[in-house]
């Protein structure tokens, strides 16, 4: 708890000076005024989230946060459990489709067991940070105790925090853990205060009841635990997630840092919205990358007040959606780096 405690206090409001800045040189580079659109946008937040005018972002990573989920029990997906440990298996292998895409811009791929049901071998070159064999059963009974969630979210930090002392100057989250769009969302039904069902989808596979069943298990486990929407760890420890814990801890840590963090799709959203319960100040240090086509992600977006800036049809989590936005917020750093003012190559306005 005093890591996480302290954590909020260092988070602080962007600069607003440095983004006024970063304005004026924008509205001056030789282009028609907003001709370069969202470009422009993130540059100046990019400016205000470093304090640099030109943001060092030369070092990228993804933090994957795995663990598994005690809903399984529920036949909620048709995948079997053991995916989550022989997947993170193939993380440091690089055989994943987020090491696919990370690699077009050099970022490296970090991957945390935060709670898979199994065992990692030490020399898998996977971080073991388990707080336990996955989640209980929230259908039954709180997913974890508000402690393990506390523990959950340190541990994300904990790894971003180890990660900006190497160097590393952008961030995204991912995650890997079958059936870990039930909590998912089941934090959003409860964030949003809407009927699961209208939210849920089938991600990376739906068991045998269908949606309608998966729909019912989320609705029942709001019923027995009663989290309290106005705390956003109570949400968490009882419907949530280890790795939904792990992603938030990520952002809180990066916005602590003055790092920005880029989140992938729908369930890097919902963890968004924890992050932002604990500290509304998060929010402007995150950079939403695209639009899951998971139904919950439009929702979580409305609820975090954000447009991704992709969209690609695409759901596959791992942190994916982050590392194909990678190259845009180059592309924005480079804007401000690269293109001259008017002033500067001579020319009148």
């Amino acid at each position: 708890m005093e890591l996480l405690e302290q954590t909020i206090q260092r988070i602080e409001d962007l600069d607003a000076e440095m983004m006024v800045n970063a304005q004026l040189r924008v509205n001056h580079l030789i282009k028609p005024a907003k001709s370069l659109g969202k470009l422009e946008d993130l540059a100046v937040r990019l400016a205000g989230i470093t304090r640099q005018l030109y943001a060092p972002i030369d070092k990228k990573a993804v933090i994957v946060m795995a663990a598994d989920h005690g809903v399984y029990e529920e036949g909620i997906s048709s995948n079997p459990q053991e995916v989550t440990l022989n997947q993170t298996l193939a993380f440091p292998q690089g055989l994943t489709g987020v090491c696919a895409i990370a690699n077009v811009s050099g970022a490296k791929v970090v991957t945390v067991d935060i709670g898979i049901k199994g065992d990692i071998p030490r020399d898998a070159g996977v971080m073991i940070k388990k707080i336990k064999y996955g989640t209980d059963n929230l259908a039954t009974g709180p997913a974890m105790t508000r402690d393990e969630a506390i523990k959950a979210l340190e541990v994300g930090i904990e790894m971003a925090n180890e990660e900006v002392k190497n160097g590393t100057n952008l961030l995204g989250t991912g995650e890997m853990g079958i059936g870990n769009t039930t909590p998912s969302t089941a934090i959003l039904a409860v964030l949003g205060e809407c009927d699961p069902l209208e939210i849920t989808g089938i991600g990376a596979g739906v068991g045998e009841g269908g949606i309608v069943h998966k729909a019912a298990v989320i609705r029942k486990a709001i019923e027995v635990n009663q989290p309290n929407r106005a705390d956003g760890i109570d949400v968490l420890a009882k419907v949530g997630g280890l790795d939904i814990a792990g992603m938030a801890g990520v952002m809180l840590g990066a916005a602590a840092n003055r790092i920005p963090v880029v989140i992938d799709g729908y369930i890097s959203s919902v963890a968004t919205l924890i992050a932002v319960s604990i500290e509304p100040k998060v929010r402007e240090y995150l950079i939403p990358s695209h639009f899951s086509t998971e139904p919950g992600a439009r929702k979580a977006s409305e609820l975090l007040g954000v447009e991704p800036m992709l969209h690609m049809d695409m759901c596959l989590g791992e942190g994916s959606g982050a590392a194909l936005a990678f190259p845009i917020i180059d592309a924005a750093c480079q804007m401000m780096k690269q293109m001259a003012t008017f002033a500067e190559v001579g020319m009148e306005l």
